[in-house]
């Protein structure tokens, strides 16, 4: 092979891992108990393997703040980066989840509904308990004041009244956290994974990060005001599906468009723009939770318009799309769109 032959080899290798964008994964977990509901809970022995998992895997794991702010800096993440998140602060995250966790030596983040803590609500860890593991090194951080569905407006609230009420939860809820722990992490976990287009707009406004439960890796062309979650509790314990997960990537989306996630447009639909270089169109595909495979019309060359076959049930749903990486044997390219489809 001539000098010139295996500088092009070399270099078409180096660009073609270098276009490959490395995913971050955070996981989400609620309850660690062997005595609640499955849909949101994993036994300790359960969690155990999955944090014995990233051990042996070799996994990178970090805290979420370090994570958000190398993506917000442009920097991408080695491969093999998770972080580890609860919502809700339930008591079993103190008295289970945490002893693991400290054994592993893993850095992990709790989110909290502060009123909810003031109320003395006995499922949910006190401000000591919270202040004991911040104090180990978990973050602390926004999950509104009392787990509302946001984007949901009162009976005669108007647009700017619904606003106001929305920001001062928000703002309450950190200054809460703020006091008691002494956290400022402007990162806010939407309850029940719920948003729309102005709870986006508010969010940022605000400059909060916002965080959902749909699936994906998130990357530094990630849209910071809905950060996607892989749930590993109930069904989505399993390591034979889960492993798969924690080894996806982010797609490069260059536009995504869409009316709302929360709407009455039903089937409703998205088209994305994307950067090709790392996988095949024709590997590309998405599916319909509780109906199946969408519908795909690739309207040019990078741009594909989704849509399902049938209508979906009232309530929350998902297209999950992915494609296998070219550059990366065996890791998939995951981006998820979630929806809740209103009467």
């Amino acid at each position: 092979m001539t000098f010139k032959k295996m500088f092009h080899v070399v270099f078409a290798v180096l660009l073609g891992l270098s276009v490959r964008a490395h995913g971050a994964v955070i996981l989400q977990y609620h309850h660690v108990s062997e005595t609640l509901p499955a849909v949101t809970s994993v036994s300790s022995e359960t969690f155990t393997k999955h944090m014995q998992y990233l051990k042996d895997q070799q996994f990178n794991v970090i805290p979420l703040n370090e994570l958000i702010s190398q993506l917000q800096a442009g920097q991408e993440l080695a491969d093999k980066t998770v972080a580890i998140t609860f919502d809700d602060g339930y008591k079993n995250n103190y008295e289970q989840a945490a002893p693991i966790l400290e054994k592993y030596g893993y850095p992990y983040t709790i989110f909290v509904n502060p009123e909810l803590i003031d109320s003395g609500k006995s499922y949910v860890m006190t401000w000591q308990q919270l202040k004991e593991l911040a104090n180990k090194g978990a973050l602390i951080s926004n999950h509104t004041q009392v787990h509302n569905y946001m984007h949901l407006k009162q009976e005669g609230e108007t647009d700017a009244q619904w606003q106001s009420r929305t920001k001062k939860d928000i703002l309450n809820a950190q200054k809460r956290i703020k006091d008691e722990i002494g956290h400022d992490y402007k990162y806010l976990a939407y309850p029940y994974g719920e948003f729309n287009n102005e709870l986006q707009a508010l969010i940022k406004s605000l400059g909060f990060v916002g965080i959902g439960q749909h699936s994906g890796a998130v990357g530094v062309h990630s849209d910071f005001t809905r950060l996607p979650r892989f749930p590993a509790s109930g069904f989505y314990s399993k390591l034979d599906t889960l492993s798969t997960k924690l080894d996806s990537q982010a797609f490069t989306i260059k536009a995504l468009n869409y009316a709302d996630s929360v709407t009455s447009e039903n089937p409703p639909s998205l088209s994305i723009q994307f950067d090709m270089q790392d996988f095949h169109k024709s590997q590309f595909a998405c599916y319909v939770s509780g109906v199946g495979q969408a519908n795909l019309e690739w309207i040019s060359k990078d741009t594909v318009h989704i849509t399902s076959p049938n209508k979906l049930k009232k309530g929350r749903s998902r297209f999950n799309c992915t494609a296998p990486s070219i550059n990366k044997k065996g890791s998939y390219y995951w981006f998820s769109q979630p929806w809740v489809i209103t009467p």
